[in-house]
């Protein structure tokens, strides 16, 4: 066999070829990849608000002040955790529509998520140990 017979034969068979989602098409690694990216979003915007509020930055809400490192580090560990299943079971690369693109945008979040809540997390339990309050 010569090679455009080879070209050809592979051309015209469907099963050789990869076939990449539509654009439009929501599969599952899709909405995976989004859950996690927005949970880790969330996660790092908590995180950076609780941040804040530890350093004596800024006016923030009591709920993120006492919470806010805490849902860091949760939301983050999750995203991280989502994102690494989409991203291991994603067929294909890039680009294919099997959100392999947002599980590696998710963990990035995720990560960033966990350093901000432990950062907030140490902050404020070194102002607890050191504080001059007495019970």
């Amino acid at each position: 066999m010569s090679l455009p017979s080879v070209l050809s034969v592979a051309a015209t068979d469907a099963t050789l070829h990869t076939v990449a989602a539509d654009v439009y098409t929501v599969s599952i690694g899709r909405i995976g990849a989004i859950v996690s990216a927005l949970i880790g979003l969330l996660g790092s915007v908590g995180g950076g608000l609780a941040l804040a509020r530890t350093t004596g930055r800024g006016r923030v809400l009591t709920w993120t002040r006492r919470n806010g490192s805490v849902t860091a580090l949760l939301a983050g560990s999750l995203a991280v955790a989502i994102g690494a299943a989409v991203a291991a079971t994603a067929e294909g690369g890039l680009g294919t529509g099997n959100g392999l693109g947002g599980a590696y945008v998710a963990i990035l979040l995720g990560l960033a998520a966990v350093l901000l809540g432990g950062l907030a997390r140490s902050r404020t339990r070194s102002r607890t140990r050191t504080g001059t309050g007495t019970a």
